[in-house]
């Protein structure tokens, strides 16, 4: 059985020949390898690292899982899929919500697991029948709101949570992140993030001994006097230990909350898929039932032991962009290097150790670029928000997410927030599509339209053919 774990030395092995691509079955020399590898840990550092802090899970253990749902990844696509799986972003809201109904981190990650076995399943359906069983359930309207409510609804965690720990640290961090997203160039914007914490850390220190200790909220609703950097643990930290694992626990109102999380990750695993296949020059449309699939099984091993889901990362496909190396060699060397990492207890308290302010000034941007990626997948699937079958479900949808409405049944069960929100989208759009007239039913372009596109002449629902699903139309 190919595995994909065999790779022919890619020239003379230092770098790529002018307008030479290394590609996925090729390697540069192994020290060149290892140091690519490390590259793409550093390049999705910032989110990885900031996601499980923020969904209040070991960062040890989580960097740990992201190498082995990595290997998983890169096993499963049989090498032809470069990517990096680092924990998803999209889970913090429902971690906040779960947690403020008085569950924990056993019960945050069981409603990941059902989210992953959903998502492995739907992996399944689409090797089976074509991405346009996806479409058909989810059109580029009711993919882009959901995404979108899914993200400003972290929105009051960043302000209320985050930001008051530290409003001059946040605000400095904030621009100084802003600048290097904007202004930076190749791999540099790429670990902006990264270097956003860098920043807070820094800055957070000299604040500590210029100005002492500040009287803020820490973690609590009540404000007391204490240091923005507090690096008491680090010291107490082995340098060689293993990350603290637990068994996931089965709520179904946590369950309810993290589902619709799903749509998100199947829109960005079809994105990602095409961008690797754009740039590596093939057409990849064909593993994106085995990409999804494989992420949702990476996702139930993590969850399964107590750490945070996985998802590609688009940081390690700027990375690949910038260099014109897509060896999966330098995956694995990233995933050997994450595990290093997660066997470290000391960086693990590090990176728990990042300051509220800091976090308060990175969230506003993650959280926002989060929601507004829900505005991209309709600009790119031409979503027309004039035609009230896809305004009205999207707009009360958004609103009922982003404000936090509730539906309550019983005394014991209510839906509110992101799985209301995304209810009332899916189930609207769906029953309003059946008695709206026939002049709002316009056939409209597939889930990922603009970053993916699937050739129906192929029996499996797979292939490039451009345009494919809105009459052959150029992008």
């Amino acid at each position: 059985m190919k595995l994909g774990v065999r790779w022919t030395l890619h020239g003379d092995g230092r770098t790529p020949a002018p307008g030479a691509v290394v590609r996925p079955d090729e390697r540069l020399s192994w020290p060149r390898t290892a140091g690519l590898g490390a590259q793409h840990v550093v390049a999705m550092f910032g989110a990885s690292f900031v996601a499980p802090v923020l969904m209040g899970l070991d960062p040890n253990l989580a960097i740990m899982m992201s190498g082995v749902a990595t290997v998983i990844f890169l096993l499963a696509t049989r090498g032809q899929v470069p990517s990096y799986l680092g924990c998803s972003l999209s889970f913090v809201g429902v971690a906040a919500t779960v947690r403020a109904s008085g569950g924990d981190s056993a019960t945050v990650t069981g409603a990941v697991f059902v989210v992953a076995v959903v998502l492995f399943l739907a992996g399944l359906a689409v090797r089976r029948f074509g991405a346009r069983i996806i479409h058909a359930a989810m059109p580029p309207v009711v993919t882009g709101a959901v995404v979108m409510l899914i993200g400003f609804n972290l929105a009051p965690v960043s302000a209320k949570t985050y930001w008051p720990q530290d409003q001059w640290t946040a605000l400095l961090v904030m621009v100084v992140t802003a600048l290097a997203v904007v202004c930076l160039r190749g791999f540099w914007s790429r670990i902006a993030i990264f270097l956003g914490l860098l920043f807070g850390y820094g800055i957070s220190w000299v604040l500590d001994r210029v100005f002492g200790k500040i009287h803020s909220p820490a973690g609590g609703a009540e404000s007391v006097d204490h240091w923005r950097l507090d690096l008491s643990l680090v010291g107490k930290a082995d340098w060689i230990g293993l990350p603290d694992f637990h068994a996931p626990s089965f709520e179904w109102s946590a369950i309810l909350v993290a589902l619709p999380v799903v749509i998100a990750l199947i829109a960005e695993n079809a994105g990602h898929v095409k961008a690797v296949g754009e740039m590596t020059g093939n057409s990849l449309d064909g593993k994106l039932g085995t990409a999804i699939a494989a992420d949702g099984a990476a996702s139930m091993l993590s969850t399964a032991v107590g750490g945070p889901p996985n998802t590609t990362y688009s940081e390690n496909i700027g990375v690949m962009a910038a260099t014109r190396v897509y060896s999966t060699a330098a995956y694995w060397a990233a995933a050997g290097f994450a595990l290093l990492f997660g066997l470290c207890p000391k960086f693990g308290a590090v990176v728990a150790a990042i300051p509220g302010g800091v976090l308060g000034g990175i969230t506003v941007i993650l959280y926002g670029m989060i929601g507004l990626l829900g505005a991209q997948i309709w600009i790119n699937a031409g979503v027309d928000l004039r035609n009230p079958l896809n305004l009205v479900p999207a707009a009360a949808g958004i609103i009922i997410g982003v404000g936090g409405v509730s539906l309550k049944f019983t005394d014991s069960f209510e839906l509110s927030g992101i799985a209301l929100g995304t209810l009332v989208v899916i189930v609207g759009y769906h029953v309003l599509r059946a008695f709206a007239p026939p002049h709002l039913k316009g056939d409209g372009p597939l889930l990922d339209a603009g970053t993916s596109t699937y050739d129906e002449g192929d029996g499996a629902g797979y292939g490039a053919a451009d345009g494919a699903g809105d009459g052959g139309k150029e992008r």
